[in-house]
Order: structure tokens, then sequence, then C-alpha cells
């Protein structure tokens, strides 16, 4: 059951997704991709609320299917950069500021490096 709230949350997110991408690319243009941008920051806006609402103030009254299907799925759907910055803020609220620091260097950086590598390889091929 919580597989498939997962599923469900993350199809939704996905949808929202695209729905904001495409309202800010045809109301802003597409010389800066705002949608993702304004994705990003609302999403871990909304990962910051309902972690926070999940742990200060729910208490034990929510499920755990609940929780799942908020953060991994809806907002995992709607932007995995919530997930990201989550684990980086937790590694930040346990002091390993160091870990952090290479946590969100190392995946923004390889992330790029690997697109790249990617892009390069089916530049190859084709």
């Amino acid at each position: 059951m919580r597989i498939l709230l997962i599923f469900v949350g993350a199809g939704l997110g996905g949808l929202l997704r695209h729905l904001v991408n495409s309202f800010c690319t045809r109301a802003l243009g597409d010389h800066f991709p705002w949608g993702i941008f304004i994705v990003n920051v609302t999403g871990c806006f909304a990962m910051g609320l309902a972690v926070g609402y999940l742990a200060f103030k729910a208490g034990h009254g929510w499920s755990q299917s609940l929780r799942l299907f908020l953060t991994t799925g809806l907002l995992g759907g709607y932007t995995t950069f919530s997930a990201f910055s989550l684990d980086a803020a937790n590694l930040v609220e346990r002091g390993d500021i160091i870990q952090a620091w290479l946590y969100v260097t190392g995946s923004v950086g390889l992330a790029i490096l690997a697109l790249f590598l990617g892009l390069s390889i089916m530049r190859a091929l084709s």
C-alpha cells in the first residue's frame, strides 16, 4: 500500500512540476529556466513546511504512509531537489558541516559532469 501511495504522489508531483514549468515558460519565456527554478525553491519550501509540521506539530498522529505520500511521493515527484536539500540540512543539523559541503558540491558538480559525459557519449555514437 505504501508503494502505491508513493507512486500516486510522485505522479501528482510530476504533473504539478510540468504544469508549473509550462506556465512559467509561457508567462516568462524560455531565456532562463524559471519553471524549474521556481519548482526547486517552492518544493524545498514545501518540504521544510511538511517535515517541520510532521516533526514538531503533528506528532505521532500522522501515519508513515501519509509521510511517505507527502515527502517521498508528492514532493519527490515535484522536485528531487527538495529531498536533496533535506539531506543536506540533516547533515548540517547533525553538525557534519564538511560532509554537508561535500554532499552539496559533489552532488551538483558530479551531476553536471555526468550529464555532459552522457551527452558526449551519445554525440560520439550518433
